[in-house]
């Protein structure tokens, strides 16, 4: 099987058979995101604990595979991180769609890395960003929920 292939399965699991794909009772933050250029929307949740680490993340929503795939890959890697961690994840993830990362910020991204090649895809960059784009607003200027 060849990377583009192996990549092609992640992205098409986490689409269809997403993890973190759900409404959750009580977050600490609440944030929707949109994409108007498709319509793709998310409502994405986290949960702090007491340590500052993220102990869950998930979100509800509607999008084409990317946009899904990549906020539920997102999620997997941000749980047990702190903020600062999670937003430098965001960090790398942007610039590895701009294409301008190390080897080393690409296996911080685990599976997130299989959608490097969204870069060689300009109408998809903002499917690929939505939830980064959302999580990295919502942690920089959040407004906590009640």
């Amino acid at each position: 099987m060849d990377t583009k292939e192996l990549y092609r399965e992640i992205l098409n699991e986490h689409n269809i058979n997403p993890t973190h794909k759900a409404d959750m009772d009580s977050p600490t933050f609440c944030l929707e995101g949109v994409n108007p250029s498709c319509g793709d929307q998310i409502t994405l949740q986290m949960k702090l604990g007491e340590d500052g680490k993220i102990i869950d993340a998930s979100f509800t929503g509607s999008g084409c595979a990317i946009s899904q795939a990549s906020v539920d890959m997102m999620a997997d890697l941000v749980i047990g991180k702190t903020k600062e961690e999670a937003l430098e994840l965001a960090d790398i993830f942007d610039r590895m769609i701009k294409e301008s990362v190390t080897e080393e910020d690409l296996e911080k991204l685990d599976e997130a890395a299989a959608l490097q090649d969204i870069s060689h895809m300009p109408a998809r960059v903002k499917c690929a960003m939505l939830g980064w784009r959302t999580m990295k607003e919502m942690l920089t200027t959040p407004l906590e929920t009640k």
